[in-house]
């Protein structure tokens, strides 16, 4: 099988979402779908049959003409060119997440996913031909900067971003630390936008984070009466920011040293799994994460092909926590990945979701490694949930919906209300 696809990967995405830069990495999974094959090998340097018909005399004329005519010879980089006329291709689909990528953005969309990368922590996606702010990091200069969730990108350096496409707006937003990008934005509950000048740090991104402890010593939650009566209880708390390259291997090693701290603690009451601004990453990781607390052969997600055709991934290992309650806290930064394994875990009837709606990415990206280090990302499917809810565009709803107040960031609302399903 790996073989038959050499050069393919398949990869979940956000929105492609980038952190001021991709977030996402490739080179990594290999092709989780029986019976899926590559129309076309990637390797193949002759024309498909489809443009046996089409005159390419137009292209060349243009191309022939700038050349002859255009003023300014130094303004034409063949190289460059050539890059915007394939972006031009891709992006004549019309999916905001099928594109080219120019080897300078596949670079910085690989360090992405490997956790360290130069830019100001936010992630961007599309929406109504938008370039739209899924959510800003933890601790990212742009959440110091008040870069909030669902903000709209009017202007770059004052320069508007209508008609850009994703990959245009990263690689004008990227930038070395201690450099400026100055971005235009319109907050979501806002008439008139603000300019808002970030400047750029290395942001490093870890995969999984978490701890157990007693609830009466969990940080920004207030104690009601309800969390005070369960005092002395303990949770797990992981908070999962990304599924990347060194997810698996760090997860695994922070749920085996927490097993053993639960392990006849009748104190114990279950686990808070935090995918709150997650915007995605490999499917092999979700799918991973998941069989964590689902049994073996259990049905994680669901690919349906343009051609209607349908395949499931499920639950590949003997996972620790098979009936341990799980409390998985949601907002609209959870998209893609993270939706994966909050659809299965709610539609296996093994979690509650807490929080907020999510983004709603419900399709599936094959990304491909080209000559000369570019690269290129395909939409070869779209996903579902177990139970067959297509969630693209909608997002998952949580079971219990909780807005964080904005005026008082030092609580946090909704873990508060995860620790109370535990506990109650």
């Amino acid at each position: 099988m790996k073989d038959r696809v050499r050069g393919f990967q398949i990869i979940i995405l956000i929105l492609i979402a980038f952190f001021g830069g991709y977030y996402f990495g490739v080179n990594k999974i290999s092709l989780d779908w029986k019976g899926y094959k590559p129309v076309l090998s990637i390797s193949s340097k002759e024309p498909p049959p489809s443009l046996s018909n089409l005159d390419f005399s137009n292209f060349w004329a243009v191309w022939q003409s700038l050349e002859n005519n255009y003023y300014d010879k130094s303004k034409l980089d063949p190289a460059k060119m050539l890059n915007g006329a394939i972006s031009g291709l891709v992006q004549s689909v019309g999916d905001p997440y099928t594109l080219y990528l120019p080897p300078v953005s596949n670079n910085n969309f690989k360090q992405g996913l490997a956790g360290q990368f130069q830019g100001i922590g936010a992630e961007l996606g599309m929406r109504d031909n938008k370039i739209i702010v899924i959510s800003p990091l933890d601790a990212s200069p742009a959440i110091a900067a008040g870069i909030k969730p669902e903000d709209v990108i009017l202007k770059v350096d004052g320069v508007s971003t209508t008609g850009w496409s994703l990959a245009q707006t990263v690689e004008k937003i990227r930038g070395p630390k201690g450099t400026a990008v100055t971005l235009s934005i319109l907050h979501k509950d806002s008439k008139n936008p603000q300019d808002i000048k970030i400047t750029r740090d290395v942001i490093v991104v870890k995969s999984i984070d978490g701890f157990i402890r007693k609830v009466k010593d969990m940080e920004k939650i207030k104690i009601n009466s309800i969390l005070k009566a369960h005092g002395n209880d303990e949770v797990i708390y992981l908070k999962l920011s990304q599924f990347g390259d060194s997810t698996n291997k760090d997860w695994l090693a922070l749920v085996n040293k927490l097993n053993l701290k639960v392990q006849n603690n009748p104190a114990f009451k279950g686990i808070i799994l935090d995918v709150r601004n997650n915007p995605g990453g490999y499917l092999s990781d979700a799918a991973f994460i998941t069989s964590e607390f689902l049994k073996e052969g259990t049905p994680v997600v669901i690919q349906e092909t343009g051609a209607g055709e349908k395949s499931t991934l499920r639950a590949s290992r003997r996972g620790l926590f098979l009936t341990t309650p799980v409390v998985i806290l949601i907002n609209k930064g959870s998209a893609s990945a993270s939706e994966i394994v909050s659809g299965a875990l709610k539609d296996q009837g093994r979690a509650k979701l807490v929080g907020e709606t999510s983004f709603g990415k419900g399709t599936i990206q094959q990304a491909e490694d080209l000559g000369n280090g570019a690269g290129l990302h395909v939409t070869i499917a779209k996903w579902l949930t177990p139970n067959g809810t297509w969630v693209n565009g909608k997002g998952l709803v949580p079971d219990i919906s909780v807005s964080l107040d904005p005026k008082d960031q030092a609580r946090d609302s909704q873990l508060e209300k995860a620790i109370e399903e535990l506990v109650k």
